[in-house]
C-alpha cells in the first residue's frame, strides 16, 4: 500500500468481517482502516476527510449504520464520499431505506468478492478485471 492509495473505511462490530472486507479491499489497492460503530467512523472520517469509500454494516452499537449515513449526508465535507451499505438486512423496505438515507449501493451479507468488486465497478471505484 503506497501513500497515495485511495482511502477506504470499513465500520461494522464485527472483526471478523472487517477483517473480510479490509483484505479485499486492500487488495484491490485501498488504504483500508476499520471502525465498530457509527461513532468511531464520524471521529475516523473527521480525521480523515479524504476517505472516498465506505463500507457500512446496519447493525452495530453506539452508532447503526442507517444513523451514519444519514450523518454523512448531512455533511458536505463528506458530498464525494461513496457509501456501500454491506449487511444481513435483506427486506426491501430496508434497502429502500438505506438508499433514501445516502447509500450509493447496497450489499446483501453473505456476498461473493465478485459481487463486491462489481458494485464497487458500477461506482467508478475499480476498474473491471476479467475473470
Amino acid at each position: 500500500m503506497t501513500a497515495s492509495a485511495p482511502r477506504a473505511l470499513v465500520v461494522d462490530d464485527s472483526r471478523a468481517m472487517r477483517t473480510i472486507l479490509a483484505r479485499i479491499l486492500g487488495d484491490i489497492g485501498f488504504a483500508v482502516a476499520e471502525a465498530r460503530h457509527g461513532r468511531e467512523a464520524l471521529a475516523h472520517l473527521n480525521a480523515h476527510p479524504d476517505t472516498i469509500l465506505a463500507l457500512v454494516d446496519w447493525n452495530m452499537p453506539e452508532m447503526n449504520g442507517l444513523d451514519l449515513i444519514t450523518a454523512l449526508r448531512q455533511d458536505p465535507r463528506f458530498a464525494g464520499l461513496r457509501v456501500v451499505m454491506v449487511t444481513s438486512e435483506t427486506e426491501m423496505t430496508r434497502v429502500a431505506s438505506a438508499l433514501a438515507a445516502g447509500a450509493d449501493e447496497y450489499v446483501m451479507k453473505p456476498f461473493t468478492r465478485p459481487a463486491l468488486e462489481d458494485k464497487l465497478h458500477a461506482l467508478g471505484l475499480v476498474p473491471r478485471e476479467e475473470r
